[in-house]
Order: structure tokens, then sequence, then C-alpha cells
């Protein structure tokens, strides 16, 4: 996947050449990023592609971390234990 794919309309990519802009602003593109993707696109491959391309140059910029944070939660859950996982039993 190429930038331009990860990232069509420029949102993430204009977000890093935003002077200033905190950690509140990145939620609010990433919100938008991630509500204009395509129907059935892979987020995952798009935020990596996106964390290669920008993150290396701009470590410490909030949209890096946000990428990273998301791409961690995107991880498949783990099973729970406890009481839901013995009553079907």
């Amino acid at each position: 996947m190429t930038p331009k794919q990860a990232d069509p309309r420029g949102v993430i990519r204009e977000s890093y050449r935003m002077d200033g802009i905190g950690a509140a602003e990145c939620r609010s593109i990433f919100l938008d990023w991630a509500l204009g993707m395509p129907g059935g696109a892979d987020s995952a491959a798009a935020i990596e592609t996106l964390l290669a391309e920008y993150g290396p140059s701009a470590p410490e910029h909030p949209m890096t971390r946000l990428l990273r944070d998301a791409r961690q939660e995107m991880a498949p859950p783990r099973r729970r234990g406890g009481w839901r996982s013995r009553r079907g039993r």
C-alpha cells in the first residue's frame, strides 16, 4: 500500500505539516481519516504504511504517537478468563 492509498484525502499528511498541533487535534483528524476510509479498506495496513512514511522523521509528533496507539489497539483481543468463559460449560 502506498501512502497515497493509505491517506487518499491527505489529512494525515497535512497533520504533520501543522505547526504546534496537539494530541486533541490529531485525534480529531484521525477520526476524520478513519471515517473517510472506503468500506473494506485494511485500516491496519494503512496505519502501518503511514507510520513507515511519517514516523521516522517525526517520532515525537502527536500523530505518530496516536498511530502507534491505534496499531496496538487493533491487535486481536485476548481471551478473557473468569466466570464468563466457564459459564457455557
